[in-house]
Formats: C-alpha cells, structure tokens, sequence
C-alpha cells in the first residue's frame, strides 16, 4: 500500500507542476555557465578513466587524504598507554586491537562499504544527506518540484525490486517531523565533529611530530615545543589563502617518503627485537587483554580509536578522485605502511617498555643524545653527529603532519561550503582557488576561526595526551552517524539484505558504540572540548537554518494568488519602465509577498519581468546545461519566473556571465514557447530591454517573532537570528549583483 500511495502521489505531483509550468526549456546546447561546475573532468568520467588516469589519481589522492591516517602512529601508543605498560602481554592485545580497528573500520567500511555510498562521487555526512533527501522527502524547507528529478545527477541508480522494509522506512521518515528533525540534527552534529577535527587534527599532528626533538636535545621544555607548534600552526593557516591547487602533486612525494620511512623503520623493528609480535594477528589476544585489565581495557580502548583519525577523509575526499584509485593507492600503500610501522613499535616495546610514552621517535634507529641547553649549539651538533635515520625522519614527520592538517583544514572548508549552499549555515565569502579542480575552495572567516581555536587548543592543553582525548571524541561521533546513515542507505536505497544489515550494526556498529563509549569516559580529562565545540556549532546552525526555514514558510503561506499579479501586470496606471528587471527571491512556488510592496511603493514595472529564484538542490553539481529552468508567469505578457539550481559545490562567477547566459536561455524558451508573430515581436522586445540594461530588485526582508509568540522564540528569531543576519555577508554580495544596478526593497515578516 505505501509503494501505491508513494506512486500515485508522485503521478499528482507531476500533474500539477506540468499544469503550472505548462512548459518548460530544454537546452540543447551545452555552455559553460562557469568552469568549476562543469569545467574540468566529471565523476562518471572519472569512474571510467582508463588505467593511467587510476595510476594518477591514486598517486594525488596519496597527498590528499592520507595524511591524517598516515600520521596516527605519531600518538597512538602513548595514548593507550598513559600510565606506562605494566604487563609486557598487553603489547600483543593491544597490537591485535589496532590491527582489527584498521582492517574493519577503515578497511571494509571505509574503503569499500562507504565509498560505494557516494553522492554522484561526494562523499561526507552531508552526501549522505543529500542522497537520502532525494529519495526521500525529508527536507525541512518545501522547494522540491517534479522537475527536479529530470537533472541528470539527481537520479539514482537504484535496485528495481522493492520490499516492505524499505517502503515502511521511507514512510515513516517522509511521515514523522520528528525524524526529520532527528535526521538534521544528526547531520549539523556530523558536521561540527568534521570542523571539531579541522581544530584537533593540526593541534595533535604538529605537536607529536615538533616533540620528536626532544629526543635529540631533552632539556628542551614542553613550552618551548608548544610555542615552536603555535607558530608552525600560524604560518599553516596563513597560506591557506593561496589555495590548494595542484595539492596532490605537491605534497605526495612527502607522504610517499613518509609511508616508506615508517614501514622501513617498522620493518627494521620487527626483525631487530621480536618478530614474535606476529602472533597479534590472533584476535584471541583481545580476548585475554580484556579479560586481564577489565575497566582499564575499556577505557584504553579510546587512544586505539587515534590509529583510525582520518578514515572519514578517504569518504570525505571522494569528489577529487574515483573509487578505484582510492581502493588501490589504500592497499597498495597505505594500510601495509601504518600495519607495518604499529608492528614495529610494538615488538620495540618488547624489549623497552619504558619508552611507550615516546613510543615513535624512540624506535627510530638513533642513539646520539644531546646535553647542552643551548638550542643552536644542539641543533648544529646534533646534525653533525647523529645516526642518519634519525633527522631525515624528524623533517618528513613534520611536514606529514603539517599536510595532514592541511587535509583536514581542506575538509573543513568544503564541508562549511556544502553547508552554506543548503542554508544550514549564515551567508560567509566562499572563494574557488581553482578553475581546474573542482571543489577546492577556501573560507576566510573559517580559516580565521580555525586558527584562533587551534592556537588556543595547542596553549591550553600543551600536550598530546589531553588533546588525544578530545580528538577520540570527535572521531567517534562521526563513525557512529556515518554508520547510522549508511544503514538508512542499505535499507531504502540499496535495498540490501537485512541478513548483511544486522551483520553489519552487530559488528561495525558495535565496535563503534563500544568506541564511543570510551571516549566518553574521558570527557572530564579534554573529552569535553569537542562537544562543547559542537553545541556552540550546532546552535548556530540551526539558529540560522529556523530563521532560514521561517522566513521561507511565511513567503509560502503569503505568495501572491495568481489573479492579484494579473491585475498588477494588467494595471496601467502603473508605468512600464525600459529594461529588464530582475526580481531575486527564494520562493520556488509562486511570487514573494514582498512584489505587491515593492509595487505599492515604486507604482513601476519594468517592460520585460524575471522573477530569479536561485535554488540549491541536494546534489553537488547541476550541470550547466540544466541550471536554468523558466516559466511564463502570464500568458501574452513578458513576464517569467527562473529558477536557478545550483549543487552545493558549484560555484557563482561573475554577474556579466550570469546575465548572458539567462538572457540567451530566455530567448531560446520565448522560441519554443512562442507562436509565429508573438514569437518574433517578443524577442526583439526582449533585445530592445538587453540593450538598455539590467535591473536588479531585491528584498531585504526583517523577521520578527510574532505578537504571542514564546519568549524562546522572540530569543531566536529577534535577536539571535536577525543579528547573525547583519553580521554575514548580505545577498547580493552573495549573488554578486552589481551595486550600481540595484535596488532594494524593505519589509518585516511577522512569523
């Protein structure tokens, strides 16, 4: 019966857009409305690249997404080990825990359960959202349309059978406002963790790697490593303004120097002290440590969760590559390094179990110490007369941790990006970096924020070990909700068996709530930063998205009845001016309210009308070829509504190209729309009002809570709302629309 009523509502809702829009433009020809949204090579071209192209795309994506996971045996072992090793049989325990936490998490989910789940190539919380909202309507705002499924990646390619799992879910996600609020706070909570590791990820990585010094010249204090750290991490931030174009080639070599060194060194390890470390493979060591150290197993088991930091990332940084090339460079690089050099330090530990809380630059093959404090002298020694692997590998470690953090502070920009463009964050600059590869943006207010907090962390931690639990927090929040999404994707999209389904929650899912519970534990101990980091997220998200969605409910509920925007187009006592005017708004069905106040004032209209409604869909990308759909408001009269649908990665470039493309879409719709003479005399009056200029008219729209509303409310709509409002760039920074050529009209929504 759902599958039935599911049908016949989409046949209805088809029928009555059909009926609306009456007819709609197809664009024959394909035009670069800007490089970034269609420049470049695509995803489908990308899966279908030959074997070269795989060769290099798995060599990029090296310098990429790896370096987060490439950099974890930094810390892991002195994370899971604060107090010291007090019994040489945990090494094996602990080693077999680090191993099955990489092959099952990051191997089989990551690599190749996730990345299957992608959304025309993007991975994240947020492509997961967007592929569950277009299979379902559980979009808080009501701007879906028929049409929208016609764009060529909104379609899924989708099992054809069905079954009542999957129909019963769907109704009751479409069906309950409570599981759409559920769904979305899930995902502003997935989002946050994501920045959250944008903050930790360069704290931890540089601190760990800038410590290794110490094993050079120990009288070097903890203070003078996090000062050195502060201002490696200030000059990260500070060349993000220079964008990441050509990252992959740029910095793969490093972390290809880096993978070798530590599985060399690893590899070193293994056979110098005790090959016996093999036996960890065994997962009935697991068994025994837990049966051994009880609570204090549990509680471990939150620093093994830091040898996984970074699989989101190969997930998240989908969209630059293809599943294939991260498949490969992860197999063949990648998991046989990180398994390697966690072997090594652990058969290391074997014989010096003293050093597990310097686990990594100890194990290094270097026995040279420094006693002198002054620090020029000790550098100028050190160089001279230590063994050669140790300094090689001190620099490489750095700079893996610096690209490491790159990579994250990347994700971060993209992920606030996608966020903006689906109106779950306030209006900020988004800059593209580059017209060849798509995606690559950079956020300044962001890269200010991420800064302040990361020098803020580094300052008041000092230590790897405090912010090491904050990080597990933030790192297991989000494997819990990717999972939870990818079990919503199994179920109603991939239509999977719910034998393979329940395999999956009572394994993966139960390692990650048993993960996740640990890290809580250490909440008192810094696991409180990243959830004090996500309330203060969350909040504004969703302040901005109520006020979005408010805003956007009452243009809905007070759109003007076709007869009304007749009888104006119709009155002529109002003038008719030249031009073409351009009447920005967000509605989708039907015209703002704010018209009838702009024509109440203003008793002007221009000859030629486009009501321009710019719309996001829940896709990355909408090719350019399909961004513009038009409609005729009134027959006989030239007056249109154009919906411009942008992907949550496309970019907006410059309003001169803008106007030409709508101006030549227009024409082509007037074409095929048009009879005979009405055809021929529309368009050349259209061409009379290109000739003499563009209009840009606009709203500026003041939301207040109305009269009876709650205290809590009045709170969020009049004040918290309203001044993020003022404080974000305003719309037509955002539609980059020319000052000159503007005019605004304002008005006060009582919701």
């Amino acid at each position: 019966m759902a599958e039935l009523e599911e049908e016949r509502s989409s046949l209805e809702e088809q029928q009555q857009v059909q009926e609306q829009y009456g007819h709609k433009t197809s664009l024959a020809k394909q035009r670069s409305f800007d490089l970034e949204a269609d420049g470049g090579s695509t995803y489908t071209d990308r899966q279908k690249a030959d074997r070269g192209t795989i060769l290099k795309l798995a060599f990029q994506c090296i310098g990429v997404a790896y370096g987060d996971l490439g950099t974890s045996p930094l810390y892991v072992l002195p994370g899971i080990f604060p107090d010291g090793i007090k019994n040489e049989e945990d090494i094996f325990g602990v080693l077999s825990l680090i191993i099955y936490s990489i092959i099952i998490i990051a191997f089989i989910k990551y690599v190749f359960i996730a990345l299957a789940a992608n959304d025309n190539g993007d991975g994240g919380t947020f492509a997961l959202y967007s592929l569950i909202c277009r299979h379902a309507k559980v979009n808080l705002i009501p701007n879906q349309q028929a049409e929208d499924r016609e764009v060529s990646k909104y379609k899924l390619d989708l099992p054809k059978h069905s079954t009542k799992l999957a129909s019963a879910l769907k109704y009751s996600l479409e069906s309950s406002l409570i599981i759409k609020y559920s769904l979305f706070f899930t995902t502003l909570i997935g989002v946050s963790m994501v920045l959250g590791d944008g903050i930790l990820t360069p704290c931890i990585s540089v601190l760990s790697a800038v410590g290794g010094i110490r094993e050079a010249a120990p009288s070097l204090s903890q203070d003078a490593i996090m000062w050195i750290s502060v201002v490696i991490l200030i000059l990260l931030f500070q060349v993000q303004r220079f964008g990441t174009d050509k990252v992959g080639y740029t910095f793969a070599p490093i972390l290809v120097l880096w993978f070798a060194f530590i599985a060399f060194i690893g590899l070193f390890n293994f056979i110098k002290y005790d090959p016996g470390v093999i036996k960890a493979v065994n997962p009935w060591y697991i068994v025994k440590y837990f049966q051994r150290n009880k609570k204090k197993a549990w509680i471990s088991i939150g620093g093994v969760i830091l040898c996984l930091t970074g699989s989101e990332a190969l997930f998240a940084d989908l969209g630059h590559f293809n599943i294939r090339s991260i498949q490969l460079s992860s197999c063949a690089v990648l998991f046989p390094s990180v398994l390697l050099a966690y072997i090594g330090q652990c058969s290391y530990l074997r014989k010096n179990t003293e050093d597990v809380t310097d686990a990594f630059y100890k194990s290094i093959p270097s026995k040279y110490v420094v006693t002198r404090h002054d620090l020029y002298q000790c550098l100028f020694r050190v160089f001279i007369d230590a063994e050669p692997m140790y300094w090689p590998q001190f620099v490489v470690a750095v700079l893996a941790a610096i690209i490491a953090s790159q990579s994250l502070i990347s994700a971060s920009f993209s992920i606030v990006q996608q966020s903006v463009a689906l109106g779950c964050f306030p209006r900020i600059k988004v800059v593209h970096t580059s017209a060849e590869h798509e995606g690559q943006v950079y956020v300044p207010e962001i890269n200010t924020l991420l800064m302040l907090a990361c020098v803020g962390v580094t300052l008041g931690f000092k230590n790897t070990l405090t912010i090491g639990n904050a990080y597990g927090i933030a790192v297991t929040f989000v494997f819990v909700i990717t999972s939870s999404f990818l079990v919503l994707v199994m179920v109603m999209i991939w239509k999977t068996n719910i034998i393979l389904i329940i395999i999956y929650v009572l394994t993966i899912g139960l390692i990650e709530v048993l993960f996740l519970s640990s890290t809580l534990y250490k909440f008192t101990d810094g696991g409180y930063l990243p959830l004090l980091f996500a309330l203060i997220v969350v909040s504004i998200m969703f302040i901005w998205n109520y006020g979005y969605r408010k805003k956007y409910m009452y243009e809905l509920e007070n759109k003007i009845a076709m007869e009304t925007l007749t009888d104006i187009v119709s009155d002529e006592r109002i003038h008719r001016a030249e031009g073409l005017g351009l009447f920005y708004t967000h509605l989708v069905h039907g015209i703002s309210p704010i018209f009838t106040h702009y024509v109440s004032h203003v008793q002007a209209l221009h000859k030629v009308l486009v009501f321009v409604s710019i719309k996001s869909l829940p896709i990355s990308r909408v090719p350019a070829e399909e961004r513009f759909l038009f409609q005729r408001v009134k027959p006989g009269e030239l007056v249109f509504q154009c919906i411009v649908r942008y992907g949550y990665k496309d970019s907006r470039k410059d309003q001169k190209t803008f106007e030409e493309l709508l101006a030549n879409q227009l024409k082509e719709f007037i074409e095929e729309d048009g009879r005979g003479e009405d055809r021929q005399r529309e368009l050349a009056l259209v061409d009379t009002a290109l000739r003499d200029g563009f209009v840009y008219l606009m709203g500026e729209c003041e939301v207040m809570a109305a009269n009876g509303s709650t205290w809590v409310k009045k709170l969020t709509v009049d004040y918290l709302y309203n001044w993020l409002s003022r404080c974000v760039r305003q719309p037509d920074e955002v539609f980059l629309i020319p000052r000159k050529q503007l005019l605004k009209v304002g008005m006060t929504y009582d919701v």
